[in-house]
Formats: structure tokens, C-alpha cells, sequence
């Protein structure tokens, strides 16, 4: 998993990311609890991740689109990534995760939240596990909320999302 890619200049740690999205390491039980909550089973790039560092706030904040979206013509940007510790509210299990999305901004109910977004849940980034099944392997989508919640592709797995985030330096301001 994530061969030739270097996890350890991809986080930006700062005060904020550190106590607002990073928690404590998980065991194997404890994933095993969140993926039992949740109802999915989590891929197996995100659990290496979330092993190696439970959330946070990426260096790199803009994935790239084929489509225009509500954030830009030709990219979306994320806040940060979801890790699973249950006492932190941005987490996939937390106050502000999965289920807070789903019942209260009505999102669709088609997998896990792992990110967020800089426009306050306006838009969301998910598991989407539709066309696999809940223990499957999703693929990762951009959720428009004032799109009428339309779903646009990003990538065809966890891993291949992490990969194809990009500096949001490279791409013109509007």
C-alpha cells in the first residue's frame, strides 16, 4: 500500500489539525468497532493510513475534476481527512461525521464521509459504496449539497484519491 508514495511530508500538523482531526492510533479492534458502527467495511489503504496518522489536515488540499463543480471549473478542495477516533467530532464516527451528515443535511446515504470541505458541509467527500456493496471497495466521490446533492467521481479507490491530491497553488484563483 501507497508504494513510492512518502506519507511523511503529507500532513500539515498544525495546533488546530492536531486537536480538531487527529486522534489516537487504533487497534485493529477499534477499526473493527468503527467499520461494525458504520455498517462498511473501510478500505484497506485508509487503514494504513488512519494507522500511520489518524486524520488531519493534508498539505495538499485540491484533487483535480473532469467537470466544473460548485467549488471550481476544473478541481475541488478539501479541508481535512476524516480519521476514527470516536471522542474527536471530525471523525467518520464523531458528532460532525457520517451519520450527522446523512440525517441532518440529508446527504445521501451511500457510505462514509472521509473529508470535509472549506465550504462549512455545503459539499462533502465519501466512500461511496453503491456499486460495491458495504464490504466491498468504493470508490471516492464529491457530494454537492446545493447541486441538489449530485455526485461527481473522483477517484476508483482511497488510495488512488490520496495519490491525486495536489497543491491548491496549482490552480488559478477565480
Amino acid at each position: 500500500m501507497f508504494e513510492n508514495f512518502d506519507l511523511s511530508d503529507f500532513w500539515r500538523d498544525s495546533d488546530y489539525a492536531l486537536s480538531e482531526y487527529v486522534g489516537e492510533t487504533p487497534t485493529d479492534e477499534y477499526i473493527k468497532s468503527v467499520e461494525d458502527e458504520l455498517g462498511y467495511k473501510l478500505p484497506e489503504s485508509y487503514k494504513y493510513l488512519v494507522k500511520q496518522h489518524n486524520g488531519g489536515m493534508p498539505k495538499n488540499t485540491a484533487f483535480p475534476t473532469k467537470v466544473p463543480t460548485t467549488w471550481a471549473k476544473d478541481h475541488i478542495a478539501i479541508e481535512g481527512i476524516f480519521g476514527i477516533d470516536k471522542k474527536l467530532d471530525n471523525s467518520v464516527c464523531g458528532e460532525l461525521g457520517t451519520e450527522f451528515w446523512i440525517d441532518e443535511w440529508d446527504y445521501p446515504a451511500i457510505g462514509v464521509v472521509i473529508c470535509d470541505t472549506p465550504s462549512a458541509g455545503h459539499e462533502m467527500v465519501f466512500l461511496d459504496y453503491r456499486e460495491c456493496g458495504s464490504q466491498g471497495e468504493p470508490k471516492v466521490v464529491y457530494v454537492e449539497q446545493e447541486n441538489n446533492y449530485r455526485i461527481v467521481p473522483l477517484a476508483d479507490s482511497f488510495e488512488e484519491f490520496i495519490r491525486g491530491l495536489v497543491s491548491a497553488d496549482d490552480f488559478d484563483p477565480e
